[in-house]
């Protein structure tokens, strides 16, 4: 037997030819499924995502299809690998130029916490200069920890509230990055 799971409906009113829900739950389910990730790929987490992109794993099943290059056309941002200090402006800039609603996915040991290079010239962890929504341990992870933690991103853009960025506590922590 295959082991194809049916998504549930979201929650709301059911009859012949017709089927009411709340528009936050729309477009939770639309953006959920339909993300652009833009990989930011420094070393070997890099080739790890290569492999969950190849037919083996295959991303795209999951609604990332379409690899963004450009941040302007990107909404998730998968940083992996060893992140410089001389980096960090970089990085920064190109969470910048993405449109919100934006998400981050730290892939691996090196982009969480700096992994075993504790040194003066290595950023220990991403999150010193950009928000991260999602971590994926592993050094480097496996394809099925990327997948296990785009579906984390997933329901995450699923259940956020459309409001969820003007709320004062989302801005208060982009407050803390220097973020406007």
């Amino acid at each position: 037997m295959s082991d194809i799971q049916i998504v549930d409906a979201p929650a709301g009113i059911e009859g012949a030819g017709f089927f009411a829900t709340s528009l936050d739950k729309v477009i939770g389910i639309a953006r959920s499924n339909s993300l652009w990730p833009l990989p930011f790929a420094t070393s070997c987490c890099g080739i790890e995502f290569m492999a969950t992109m190849a037919s083996h794993y295959d991303l795209s099943r999951f609604g990332a299809e379409r690899l963004s290059f450009s941040p302007r056309q990107a909404d998730l941002l998968m940083v992996m690998g060893t992140i410089a200090k001389k980096m960090a402006p970089v990085l920064r800039q190109v969470y910048l130029q993405m449109a919100e609603p934006r998400w981050v996915m730290a892939v691996g040991a090196c982009a969480s916490s700096g992994g075993i290079f504790d040194t003066y010239s290595v950023l220990q962890g991403i999150d010193e200069v950009i928000p991260v929504d999602v971590y994926v341990p592993g050094c480097p992870p496996r394809p099925e920890a990327i997948i296990d933690g785009f579906i984390n991103i997933q329901k995450l853009v699923q259940t956020e509230s459309l409001r969820r960025r003007n709320e004062p506590k989302y801005q208060e922590l982009l407050a803390k990055y220097g973020i406007q």
